[in-house]
């Protein structure tokens, strides 16, 4: 599958990689002794780890310019993998595997840290908000930058209502959530003319205004302090210890992803689903089959922004604390990461794809100095190799059945 050639290549990349990294990698300066410290098995380390590396990358490319027969020859592997995929779709299997996983969820606040208890809520809090983009970009294809716009107004709704009028989390959850649909719908009036990049841009835009008015409104929001003192959510009064309030609110958060699971497969076999998916392939042709656009947008974003309301009380609720440097265009990006690399329009790849870009990076903490650096080449490899996601979405196949049809006759 490689040839001499490339390996050659590979050598020639590792030594330029050896030479380029040769000032970061092996010289380190004690400032403290004024002694250089030579580290040559940095540069053993760099070398070797580069040709195996460029060498398994050339393997992949000339594994993709195969057909795809070929290709299930070459790679005996893949020919299990579909053996486990069909074993695993029986639901004989599925039954006992979901019991299973259900289980661990239960038991996992138990077992675990107050701190992986809180990483994990963060989790299923972004399962949250890319269920709810994925609306909007999976499937309306929208391109929404802006998305933390509606994340920041459900939690600084919790946090306002809190502070004025001394409002409860269940009472400013629904608030919340209705808040940021209705700016959605605002959002999404006048942009509904507007396509692709100049969607974006507008879309941007607007995020960065919503960040921006909640550092300069410090009379109401707090400016950049923010506001702290949030109550995390109540049960009928009782007090709570830290341990026990954050494993209480773990479960009401993974209740919350079962509920958005429900409503979002709902909506997506519903027929503002199928209209949703018919202006994603092609806008044109969706109005001139009778297809309302301007509703169909107007729903896209009212229904994308709710679920970012609700997680941001969630979010509130879980951190005590708010402020704008919580809802920057990066946050909206990481969302955006969540549902393309999970998975445009699939609803097991945006659970996947946030379990995995935020587990991953904390896990890697052991590598501070690096994670940054494989968490960036992961996604690399995954746009180039697996473009479709780690779970791409299932397109619906419609075939005339000839024979059927003669028999019918």
């Amino acid at each position: 599958m490689v040839t001499l050639k490339q390996i050659r290549n590979s050598v020639l990349i590792a030594l330029w990689m050896m030479i380029l990294t040769f000032p970061i990698m092996v010289i380190k300066v004690n400032t403290i002794e004024n002694i250089v410290i030579w580290r040559w098995m940095n540069l053993l380390y760099i070398g070797v780890g580069t040709v195996i590396l460029s060498i398994f990358w050339f393997f992949l490319i000339n594994r993709r310019k195969l057909e795809p027969e070929e290709r299930k020859r070459s790679f005996a592997l893949k020919g299990k993998i579909e053996t486990l995929k069909g074993v695993l779709a029986k639901p004989v299997v599925q039954k006992p595997l979901y019991a299973a996983l259900l289980v661990i969820i239960i038991i996992f606040p138990f077992v675990s840290s107050l701190y992986q208890t809180g990483i994990m809520i963060t989790a299923l809090m972004y399962v949250i908000l890319g269920l709810g983009l994925n609306i909007v970009v999976g499937l309306g294809g929208l391109l929404h930058l802006g998305y933390a716009a509606f994340y920041a107004v459900g939690a600084y709704t919790y946090a306002l209502l809190h502070r004025y009028l001394g409002l409860s989390f269940w009472v400013c959850l629904p608030i919340g959530a209705l808040s940021a649909m209705l700016l959605g719908i605002l959002v999404g009036l006048p942009v509904l003319r507007l396509r692709g990049d100049y969607l974006a841009i507008v879309t941007l835009a607007f995020g960065e205004i919503v960040r921006i008015l909640l550092e300069n409104l410090s009379q109401y929001t707090g400016g950049p302090a923010g506001i702290s003192g949030i109550p995390r959510p109540s049960f009928f009064g009782i007090k709570m210890s830290l341990s026990t309030a954050m494993n209480y609110t773990y479960f009401l958060t993974f209740a919350l992803v079962l509920f958005t699971i429900f409503v979002v497969r709902r909506l997506e076999h519903s027929r503002l689903g199928r209209s949703w998916v018919a202006m994603r392939e092609d806008e044109v042709a969706s109005e001139a089959m009778g297809i309302d656009i301007t509703r169909a947008k107007l729903s896209s974003f009212a229904l994308g922004a709710l679920w970012a309301g609700l997680a941001g009380v969630f979010f509130s609720a879980k951190t005590t604390f708010v402020n704008p440097a919580s809802f920057t265009l990066w946050e909206s990006v990481i969302i955006l990461c969540v549902v393309v690399l999970g998975g445009i329009g699939s609803i097991k790849g945006v659970v996947l794809g946030a379990i995995v870009i935020i587990l991953l990076p904390e896990y890697l903490r052991a590598f501070s100095q690096y994670r940054m650096l494989f968490f960036g080449l992961i996604l690399v490899m995954m746009m180039i190799f697996r473009p479709g996601g780690f779970i791409p979405a299932k397109r619906r196949v419609y075939t005339f059945d000839k024979a059927q049809l003669e028999e019918s006759d």
